[in-house]
């Protein structure tokens, strides 16, 4: 399986953090935030990894180079105009190939067990849901048995760990979308399926959850 690691924003709300520093480099103690997501995916012995990138791109690309020395191999997806997450993936496919592939933000901190993802979503994609954060109280979607559901309670947040079917953007056209637009026709379809995570995972947004983190590192 290949993966799809998110690191072409901007993490405005890190404020001056980031101004000359793209947000995936910033540190989570010794390393680089980027890098304990491809930990993560070497874990799981997934080692062709793709990265978008965007604002301050050849930074990441400097730091990271082909993956050789983390055991992967990298080929980076460069985008000369802000796509958000869905067309960034979709830009990405052609890296991606024709099998289902797995997609992760490069600013979360999980133990999620990646190996234990289905290789073959039984539908078009599986969304692995945790409890809600102090910041999204509302959630996103809940749980109908193994299938995700906008209107299930309790309502839990996708945390931004996703294995998807090329299918699932065959539809879609080149430029800016949200994995909303693809994601929800999908799911009112009942042709996406997910599961609730209750273990460590830890979505880093702002300079105070860096700085959390960091201290709990620490500690």
């Amino acid at each position: 399986m290949r993966a799809m690691i998110l690191a072409a924003g901007r993490g405005e709300r890190m404020g001056s953090l980031t101004d000359s520093t793209p947000k995936p480099l910033l540190r989570i103690g010794e390393n680089y935030l980027i890098e304990h997501v491809i930990s993560n995916l070497v874990q799981a012995n997934i080692r062709e990894i793709i990265i978008n990138v965007a604002y301050r791109g050849a930074q990441i690309k400097a730091v990271l180079g082909n993956g050789e020395r983390y055991g992967v191999s990298i080929i980076y997806s460069e985008e000369k105009e802000r796509l958000e997450t869905g067309g960034g993936i979709f830009q990405a496919l052609p890296l991606l190939g024709e099998q289902p592939f797995l997609v992760m933000s490069s600013d979360i901190i999980t133990d999620y067990p990646l190996e234990k993802l289905p290789p073959i979503p039984p539908n078009l994609a599986h969304l692995v849901l945790v409890d809600n954060p102090s910041y999204h109280q509302q959630g996103d979607f809940g749980l109908f048995g193994s299938n995700v559901d906008v209107r299930a309670t309790p309502s839990l947040t996708f945390a931004n760990i996703g294995i998807y079917q090329p299918a699932l953007f065959a539809r879609c056209q080149p430029g800016y979308f949200r994995m909303g637009e693809v994601l929800l026709p999908a799911i009112n379809n009942g042709q996406v399926t997910g599961e609730h995570y209750r273990g460590t995972w830890y979505n880093i947004g702002t300079r105070q959850d860096l700085e959390e983190i960091n201290a709990a590192y620490v500690e």
